[in-house]
């Protein structure tokens, strides 16, 4: 399994290097890690000028290091621009998978969204995620990753489900249809640009919408199924392939949580809750390109949603009061947990941002305790940082993502400046983030070259400067 390869690093001493394809390695000093200028993938003047100025007004030295290695690392190596049929298009991998997920290439360009307008190049680069997610789209709803090489043979190919040329992977999960509308979203907010979302982005969306009245199943399974020959239990879903049983209540369907791992009930609640909010970027788009029948489908839906949300995803612990569970199946059984990859219950309100400002209260702040404590059963504590984890990566390993988010969404100072301290002590000398770390020893850690991590931990870097810049010295 390539997304659970451990690479372990035993001392930092010397000169030893974690070798990869672009030579991340394991530094003292500061080294220069970052890729040479003349095999970056695409640099933009406006990113370099942040990088520039967080460096230069920050006394925290290793932390001006990590930002120039971290916040470009997406544009460095992981995206492929050209013009096909007179339209930009770009392919972003996530790193060391040679495949582009709908959720990481959305999340991996996030953080320059703000710069579009400084930046025609990136805007164009940026629109050009944009249309070839909508070609995924297009080629399967259900699908969470895609090749640009449609002859490329995927080693997922004797996948019980309907496998086609140009597709990674089939897992269904909701937060793939939600990312790229948060995107698309996005990029319209900052830019005032219409001309991305096109015939064919408009038929992608009808096809979102589809895709999860399918899953509400309310007439059936719907045509969705999947299982996998594999040793791991977490990569295949039970009974024939639709998973275990659910009320159909209005809720949406996932086999797959954003991590790539079977749910155990089918009704994802961070992901439910992404879907309200996608839905309602959507309606606003729709209204803005004059689609009313776009904008009435995603309004209604997602209003019926957040209505089955607040009725039927909470419940009440002795200790935290009301909070929100994180799966479901509207029979009366749930899931007590959360996880570290997003939508989690812990990211809701990053994802959410200015959206829903009544769902920050009371129930949001109690699910945000009971996320950060040894209640729930994937968060760790250990000697050299305390986090959420996953499945996907066993027990005792901690996501650098979680703490990002928790930085991210905390309004307390303190929080804040200890996230940041925790990451600056758990890179393990390489310079850049990773999917997870051991929680007594960093350098005990998976994916050496993960893009989303960076670019996340770029933003809440940058953010912090914006905002709090005090909280980057020494």
């Amino acid at each position: 399994m390539k997304r659970r390869t451990f690479l372990q690093q035993s001392t930092l001493t010397g000169a030893a290097f974690i070798v990869s394809k672009y030579g991340f390695g394991q530094s003292n000093d500061f080294a220069d890690v970052r890729v040479a200028p003349g095999a970056r993938h695409f640099t933009s003047e406006a990113v370099e000028k942040v990088i520039q100025a967080v460096q230069k007004n920050s006394s925290n030295k290793e932390l001006g290091w990590l930002f120039h290695n971290c916040f470009p690392n997406t544009l460095d190596t992981t995206v492929d621009f050209e013009m096909i049929n007179g339209k930009p298009d770009t392919y972003v991998i996530t790193g060391d998978i040679d495949a582009m997920w709908l959720r990481d290439s959305s999340a991996q360009v996030w953080p320059y969204l703000p710069l579009l307008k400084e930046d025609p190049n990136l805007q164009m680069l940026i629109k050009g995620v944009i249309h070839r997610q909508t070609k995924c789209i297009l080629l399967d709803p259900y699908a969470n990753a895609f090749f640009k090489d449609m002859n490329k043979v995927s080693e997922w190919k004797s996948d019980l489900t309907k496998m086609q040329p140009g597709i990674h992977e089939r897992k269904w999960e909701i937060d793939s249809l939600c990312y790229p509308i948060r995107l698309a979203y996005g990029y319209w907010q900052q830019t005032g640009d219409l001309t991305a979302f096109d015939a064919d982005w408009r038929q992608a969306m009808r096809l979102v919408i589809q895709t999860f009245k399918e899953q509400q199943r309310f007439d059936g399974k719907g045509p969705y199924s999947f299982q996998r020959t594999t040793s791991w239990a977490t990569d295949g879903v039970p009974l024939g392939g639709y998973g275990y049983p659910a009320k159909p209540n209005g809720l949406i369907c996932s086999m797959f949580r954003p991590s790539d791992d079977a749910t155990i009930f089918p009704y994802l609640i961070p992901s439910n809750w992404f879907a309200v909010f996608a839905l309602e970027w959507l309606t606003d788009i729709a209204k803005a390109i004059g689609d009313e029948e776009l904008a009435r489908q995603s309004f209604e839906m997602g209003n019926s949603l957040a209505k089955v949300l607040w009725d039927s995803a909470i419940v009440f612990t002795q200790t935290f009061g009301n909070i929100w569970v994180y799966e479901t199946n509207g029979l009366g059984s749930c899931n007590l947990m959360d996880d570290a990859n997003m939508p989690s219950l812990l990211s809701i309100p990053y994802l959410g941002e200015n959206m829903f400002a009544s769902t920050r209260q009371t129930v949001w702040d109690n699910s945000r305790k009971y996320c950060l404590s040894a209640s729930n059963p994937f968060y760790f504590s250990g000697t050299a940082a305390e986090g959420i984890g996953s499945p996907h990566t066993g027990l005792d390993m901690i996501w650098p993502m979680s703490i990002i988010v928790r930085g991210l969404t905390s309004t307390d100072e303190a929080e804040m400046k200890k996230c940041i301290e925790l990451l600056q002590k758990t890179h393990a000398g390489t310079g850049f983030m990773h999917e997870s770390f051991h929680k007594d020893d960093p350098t005990k850690f998976t994916r050496k070259w993960f893009a989303w991590a960076n670019s996340m931990f770029g933003e809440f870097i940058w953010k912090m400067y914006r905002r709090k810049p005090h909280l980057l010295n020494k």
